[in-house]
């Protein structure tokens, strides 16, 4: 599966949220997308997503039979779908698993919170959750959602300058072979892990594939030559 965004921009009341912006992610893919902060950032994301219909150019998915809606979850968006501050991790949790249709009763969240190593944090407000922790526990809830293959993780560096923080749970998603697309914009294109692509930029470079490559299928067996036996029961 590829999802393709070409020259696609938004247009609001007041002006331009979002210039021609291309790029092409697909599965096992991790693409960085830098702008400068703002909406424009967040718009791109929500038209990846299907939430937002461009004012010109277009968003696709090629391999799959589904609408964008269904592919792709928009993560921690400032306003969107980011969780409230002052509910507790646990709560948070529980909405995440209800909305991708796991189980979400009290027991579930418990047990899918010390999976993840974060059972000691079910109590703490999500605010004061550590950046490193809110980012891998919001991305691992997305990816719990059924048919999604593709996360955007929307401005991760608002809430820190620790690149890897952000940077290792979203590789290691596109590692398990997910496309995965960050959105960042307080952090300068020379600190970030590879060449971004950029809002605004129709030529974009290639996303860094994490995806271990896919084992060739294994050749049949050579066939084995059977002996004819003689009239008198020895092989010949």
């Amino acid at each position: 599966m590829q999802v393709r965004a070409d020259r696609v921009s938004l247009e609001g009341h007041h002006g331009t949220l979002l210039p021609p912006t291309s790029l092409t992610v697909g599965e096992g893919d991790l693409a960085i997308v830098h702008g400068e902060p703002g909406v424009g950032v967040t718009a791109f994301g929500l038209a990846l997503a299907g939430r937002l219909k461009p004012t010109t150019g277009t968003v696709h998915a090629e391999g799959v039979d589904a609408p964008l809606t269904e592919l792709v979850a928009v993560v921690d968006a400032p306003g969107v779908s980011e969780p409230d501050d002052a509910l507790p991790l646990r709560v948070v949790a529980g909405e995440e698993l209800a909305l991708a249709h796991r189980p979400a009763g009290k027991e579930d969240v418990a047990r899918w919170l010390a999976a993840h190593d974060a059972a000691p944090f079910a109590g703490t407000r999500f605010e004061n959750l550590s950046p490193a922790l809110r980012t891998r526990l919001l991305t691992e809830l997305a990816a719990e959602r059924k048919g999604v293959r593709l996360l955007v993780l929307d401005t991760p560096d608002r809430h820190t300058s620790d690149v890897e923080s952000w940077a290792g749970p979203a590789r290691e998603l596109a590692g398990r072979g997910l496309a995965v697309v960050v959105l960042t914009a307080t952090t300068p294109p020379s600190a970030l892990p590879f060449t971004p692509a950029q809002i605004g930029a129709a030529e974009q470079p290639a996303p860094q594939h994490c995806a271990p490559p896919e084992a060739p299928p294994e050749a049949p067996p050579e066939p084995t030559e059977e002996l004819t036996e003689s009239t008198d029961g020895v092989p010949e």
